[in-house]
């Protein structure tokens, strides 16, 4: 099954048609994210893969979390030091009817900021992806990356 999204530039497909290097890359940044691995090149050699290919295609490759009910959804997104640029990405967020559990927001350096989002997903939330869409349209907003799905 492979559906095209034209207005994102996604593509959806089952796990079973990703080649394994991809899968692998998904692998790293679990092992990273649950903290099994402390180094991109001790959990590449965990996975498999060498960390150049894990650079390779670690900005093309993340794992799909289930918009279910109860969902938790962080975002971190790398963006422009812009005032009233956190609060267009909050207006965002809260038109999609999500539910914004925590904000961590470091100062800027050189103009630019980390900001980590973390929301629950709700019944009435709309789709989490043209969310992040809507998001990474926003003027400032450099890079936008989606972790989590815990329930």
């Amino acid at each position: 099954m492979q559906a095209k999204s034209s207005a994102s530039g996604y593509y959806l497909i089952k796990k079973s048609a990703v080649p394994k290097v991809l899968q692998q890359v998904v692998a790293v940044n679990r092992l990273l994210a649950a903290g099994k691995a402390k180094t991109v090149n001790e959990a590449a050699e965990m996975a498999g893969i060498s960390r150049s290919t894990y650079y390779k295609y670690a900005g093309d490759v993340e794992e799909f979390h289930d918009s279910a009910a109860g969902t938790t959804v962080n975002l971190s997104a790398e963006v422009s030091d812009e005032t009233g640029l956190l609060s267009d990405m909050l207006s965002v967020i809260a038109k999609a009817r999500a539910n914004i559990l925590t904000i961590h927001q470091s100062i800027p350096i050189d103009g630019v900021a980390s900001v980590s989002i973390s929301i629950q997903v709700r019944e009435d939330t709309e789709n989490v992806s043209v969310m992040v869409d809507q998001l990474k349209a926003l003027s400032g907003v450099r890079r936008i990356k989606i972790s989590g799905g815990a329930g």
